[in-house]
């Protein structure tokens, strides 16, 4: 038998009696131990798309050789995180008799995870699910937390469910088979905690974004270890958004917006939520509450990593305001925004001043 020669690092998720590990680290898909702990059936589903499949599903799958294994393999894509593709999990589960003993993996990336873990709290009302994140932006951001859903052609997430795995398994040798878009489009989520929480992680990712983006794994190791362990601070606060959890989808609204005008795909996720993060601190600047030193730093940050600092042509104010309006955060017809007080310090408000949103959009949508 091969000597394991990978890397390990383990934090919790703290949830009471639903607390689960996540595990960061390399060459982690071949580590059994890791996995069977949290599998209770013998039926288990990998579910995962037309890209990862030939890459990483037969290492998987050897791994978990001594369960009932079915291989659902969706098409690839944002385009694809929808009500029909949903529907062909539930139809493969049902016509091979998955019980409620069955646990579903997620292999892959956000797209994948989001719509595993929403298939999973609904078949049966709900079955496990193990999350194996395999791009930088799922292993820092969707597959921790507990949310799922799909997208609805009139807002993004708009259908879904808290719903938490049972492990993560976040192996960071699957980044090296990333396109380096995506690879940066993981990048704008991982500045994101350092935006909100962790002003100490923001000034690390300054000094060492360079080698971040040649894929060093020891800071790609760090890099998601500080990530996770922010969000699961958050939730473990704020398990179903209520309140502080919100924080998480900074420049999210911004960004919601500019995917859906454009169509899911066209700009990747992590690209409109780097658009999304420049316009809502440029807003926290003409609200008085930061800096314009802090939006010349985020703005430097971004575009050392390859990402967009303002949203594409096309789209017009109204048009923007429109797509803004059908945010889950908006209340009362009042839209709440995610800004800055501070670097590290986030707040979801009403109260800013809605001259300077509409003067934002002025300047920059067009």
């Amino acid at each position: 038998m091969a000597v394991w020669r990978g890397v390990l690092e383990i934090l919790t998720v703290d949830l009471g009696e639903r607390s689960y590990p996540i595990y960061i680290g390399t060459q982690l898909l071949t580590q059994a131990e890791l996995l069977t702990p949290h599998i209770r059936g013998q039926q288990v589903a990998i579910v995962t798309n037309e890209t990862i499949a030939p890459l990483y599903l037969p290492t998987l799958r050897a791994t978990l050789s001594g369960y009932t294994i079915t291989e659902i393999i969706l098409p690839d894509g944002e385009a694809f995180k929808d009500l029909p593709t949903l529907n062909k999990i539930f139809d493969q589960l049902l016509a091979d008799r998955f019980d409620r003993t069955c646990t579903l993996i997620a292999l892959g990336g956000g797209v994948v995870g989001d719509t595993t873990g929403f298939a999973a709290a609904c078949y049966l009302r709900g079955v496990d699910f193990i999350q194996v994140p395999t791009t930088l932006l799922s292993q820092v951001d969707s597959s921790v937390g507990g949310k799922t859903g799909v997208n609805h052609a009139l807002g993004k997430n708009m259908i879904g469910a808290f719903w938490q795995p049972r492990c993560v398994v976040a192996d960071v040798s699957t980044l090296a088979t990333l396109s380096d878009r995506e690879f940066a489009s993981g990048l704008a989520e991982v500045i994101k905690y350092g935006l909100i929480a962790d002003e100490a992680f923001f000034l690390w990712l300054e000094q060492n974004s360079e080698q971040l983006l040649k894929r060093n794994e020891a800071l790609l190791i760090e890099a998601v270890l500080r990530s996770c362990q922010n969000k699961a601070d958050v939730v473990a606060e704020d398990e179903h958004e209520a309140g502080k959890r919100a924080i998480l989808n900074f420049g999210h609204t911004f960004g919601h917006a500019i995917e859906s005008h454009l169509g899911y795909g066209h700009w990747l996720h992590g690209e409109a939520v780097a658009a999304g993060m420049t316009m809502a601190t440029d807003l926290s600047v003409r609200a008085g509450w930061i800096d314009a030193s802090v939006h010349c730093r985020v703005k430097r940050l971004l575009k050392a990593c390859s990402l967009p600092t303002k949203p594409p042509k096309g789209i017009t104010p109204a048009q923007f305001m429109t797509l803004m309006s059908v945010d889950k955060k908006c209340i009362g017809g009042r839209l709440r925004l995610v800004l800055l007080k501070a670097l590290g310090e986030a707040v979801v408000t009403a109260n800013y001043p809605e001259s300077h949103l509409a003067q934002l959009l002025q300047e920059l949508c067009h």
